[in-house]
């Protein structure tokens, strides 16, 4: 069974919803103090209780603790999948009772996605180190090939505007999907040619507007001062940049790795750094 939670509203009371409205869960058995209202399930509710007096002795995490035991009877698996973790309260309350689903022995799954700056902030929540603990996947960049091939099948271009446009990206792919429908959108207007030239004004608007801003104002002020230094289109040497900065080697190893699994920084040549997000130091010279 696969649930997708909204992080963004109690996490707990939609788990609950979910595993109540389960055809093998025994409603007879369960505790008289729930019932469920269909006009709450679309708010971020769905429970509701008989009475003041039931009201107080119901607790969300032992009802869902009840239907688990059903479901772990049966042989059954849930997967509970949320984009865009953070911490949030709700969240926090969720990941303390599925910590203690896990101890518990319960057959419960968990797969969430969320920047890294998010994903790290909740794994320093006290009694939280089993989400520290967790398989952490970085996404890589898009492949250059498969990338210029579905630009070159959708969009019916050459081979070389294609590889032109996928290289453009850097692999990033918020930047893959706007390039595209920048390209479309240009020539269903019939704004331009559709050459690259005449989209990279549009481009670095979309990146800059709902990507580059957020990403900026949530460093610090020493990562801004760090970025600002390192050439928009080229790369700089590691030795180079503590130079300028006067700033030790320990030191420039911390916000070297911070800023790379931010994804901001490629650090793929050693001894050298470059941007890994496209078009993004050109962007950032207007704001330093």
């Amino acid at each position: 069974m696969v649930y997708t939670l909204n992080p963004s509203r109690d996490m707990l009371y939609q788990f609950a919803s979910y595993l109540y409205n389960e055809d093998f869960i025994n409603k007879e058995t369960k505790s008289s103090s729930i019932n469920l209202s269909a006009s709450l399930l679309g708010t971020g509710g769905g429970f509701g209780f008989s009475s003041d007096k039931e009201d107080r002795f119901f607790d969300i995490g032992v009802e869902i603790t009840k239907m688990l035991e059903t479901i772990s009877s049966q042989n059954r698996k849930i997967l509970i999948c949320v984009d865009e973790v953070s911490k949030t309260h709700d969240m926090v309350l969720f990941s303390l009772e599925f910590a203690s689903w896990m101890i518990q022995g319960f057959p419960v799954y968990f797969v969430c996605t969320g920047l890294y700056e998010n994903v790290l902030e909740l794994g320093n929540v006290k009694n939280l180190t089993f989400f520290r603990r967790g398989k952490t996947i970085s996404t890589l960049p898009l492949n250059y090939i498969k990338m210029a091939e579905i630009y070159k099948s959708k969009l019916m271009l050459d081979s070389d505007t294609a590889k032109q446009m996928a290289s453009v990206t850097k692999g990033y792919a918020y930047a893959f999907q706007v390039l595209g429908y920048l390209y479309w959108k240009n020539n269903i207007d019939r704004k331009g040619s559709g050459e690259l030239s005449e989209l990279m004004t549009q481009y670095d608007e979309y990146l800059e507007e709902y990507v580059y801003e957020k990403i900026w104002m949530e460093l610090s002020a020493k990562e801004r001062e760090i970025l600002a230094q390192i050439p928009p289109d080229g790369e700089i040497q590691v030795s180079q940049l503590r130079e300028k900065l006067d700033m030790s080697s320990n030191m420039m190893s911390v916000y070297r790795d911070r800023l790379k699994k931010q994804g901001i920084l490629d650090t793929s040549k050693y001894g050298w750094l470059s941007f890994a997000l496209p078009r993004f130091g050109n962007i950032i010279q207007y704001w330093v």
